[in-house]
């Protein structure tokens, strides 16, 4: 297969149509309900990076007309006074999703304090209840990457049906539950990681091939099928560049389609939040 050939998948775009058709289903929400979905962010600290995210979630809300509901705590606040803001916005009924943000400061415990979200409001799919519910095939907020890949794989084309996935990288923000999703499509699915032996070998049986591990350039060209689906989770700093876990230069001419590193997968991760947050509104809505 020719570069030619390959299809570049553009996230900036998905996400932007994306986002716009949220923009329209926010707008009818208001109107037959009198009110838009809540966002509420809780900010612990002064990471710069987390402001920086925080910030970017909050201007996501104003451009297709949600409500942001935002927490700022000292980077001294007790795990206690960090939960009980959880609890006071689960019981808000103008929060319909709940971010807090991560990682958090030294001496606070994100393994403690993640549970306390209510599920039907974790948008971000990390509480042990929405992985469960994921397990198991129920509906619940499903983590933001994720599904943000599963979205590309539609626009892309992708028949999963019967098809051999490869996810390269288990963790739980997206390895395992990217896994399930693909299992719920009924692609047959392995799941590498650095105790894999001969990942090269693996990853070339993939129809389709997600890569996130966080090392740059990991997957390269004989790692990859003629005619696989690449999807690229990883962004890495490798000097003054941005590059991902697969090595694009190099890939692409084997692939069917591709992401590209930036401008793939993370536009999808802020566009799929959005849309968690409309989905569990609407939940909440019908479960009052």
């Amino acid at each position: 297969m020719t570069e030619a050939t390959t299809t570049i998948i553009d996230g900036k775009q998905v996400a932007a149509d994306l986002r716009e058709r949220i923009r329209r289903e926010v707008a009818a929400f208001r109107d037959e309900h009198g009110f838009a979905p809540g966002l509420a962010t809780v900010l612990v600290g002064d990471d710069p990076a987390s402001h920086v995210y925080v910030g970017h979630k909050r201007k996501d809300c104003a451009e297709v007309g949600m409500e942001s509901i935002h927490t700022e705590l000292p980077a001294g606040v007790s795990q206690d006074e960090v939960a009980e803001t959880l609890r006071r916005l689960n019981a808000d009924e103008r929060v319909h999703g709940i971010i807090l943000q991560l990682p958090l400061p030294e001496g606070l415990d994100a393994d403690e304090l993640i549970p306390l979200i209510d599920a039907d409001k974790d948008v971000d799919g990390l509480t042990p209840l929405s992985a469960g519910r994921l397990v198991q095939g129920r509906r619940g907020m499903v983590p933001c990457t994720p599904a943000g890949v599963m979205e590309l794989l539609r626009h892309a084309g992708a028949e999963l049906r019967g098809a051999e996935a490869v996810v390269v990288g288990r963790s739980n923000l997206v390895g395992k539950p990217l896994a399930q999703l693909l299992l719920a499509e009924h692609a047959t699915v392995t799941i590498c990681h650095s105790r894999t032996r001969d990942l090269g070998e693996v990853c070339r049986r993939a129809d389709v091939l997600v890569a996130a591990v966080g090392v740059p350039r990991l997957v390269t060209a004989d790692m990859v099928k003629e005619g696989a689906i690449v999807i690229d989770v990883g962004i890495n700093r490798v000097g003054d560049k941005l590059v991902g876990d697969v090595d694009f230069d190099a890939v692409a001419p084997r692939a069917r389609a591709i992401t590209p590193v930036p401008g793939g997968v993370g536009p999808m991760t802020r566009a799929m939040l959005l849309q968690n947050t409309l989905e569990a509104a609407r939940l909440q809505v019908a479960a009052r």
